[in-house]
């Protein structure tokens, strides 16, 4: 079985971005429905995943197919990393990027994550396809899901995007 971890930071407004995130409800982004204090980070999610896979299709990529387990992780860190008001890809005493999938159930030979925060999806996407670590995660061919949790504190969003190949 072979196993990866590749992380990526990105510097926006001067800080280093990385991250994961929130715990709540793990609906697909297709069924985005509103939650009490949710709507927002939901259609955040739903943008950046259709962003990640509109990158992929002018790349001539295959798609990549959303997953419960990854965005449940995702949406635990993106949690943590609002409470802590900064993008990070783990905080003293939190579990590491593999540990913290493995714990949603997620079986994976590869994974990957993109973390930052910023005002809005499209300004998220714009810098990860601008910086060439986040943006060859997005694109990575060995990867086949993908789970986005995005958390808004007062109108900045803490996004993380985390991508494996699920088997």
């Amino acid at each position: 079985m072979r196993f990866r971890t590749r992380v990526a930071a990105v510097v926006v407004s001067g800080m280093v971005a990385c991250g994961l995130g929130f715990s709540q409800a793990t609906e697909s982004p297709e069924d985005v429905r509103t939650v009490h204090g949710r709507s927002t980070s939901l259609r955040a999610e739903k943008e950046l995943f259709a962003e990640i896979n509109e990158a992929r299709r002018n790349q001539g990529l295959a798609l990549l197919h959303w997953n419960d387990s990854l965005a449940a992780a995702a949406r635990r860190h993106a949690a943590v990393m609002a409470e802590h008001g900064e993008a990070q890809h783990a905080f003293e005493g939190e579990l590491s990027l593999s540990f913290r999938v493995k714990q949603t159930g997620a079986h994976f030979s590869w994974l990957s994550e993109n973390v930052t925060q910023g005002p809005a999806a499209q300004f998220i996407h714009t810098q990860f396809m601008k910086s060439p670590k986040h943006r060859a995660n997005i694109l990575d061919t060995d990867m086949n899901s993908v789970g986005v949790g995005v958390v808004e504190v007062d109108g900045q969003l803490f996004a993380v995007e985390d991508f494996a190949e699920l088997h």
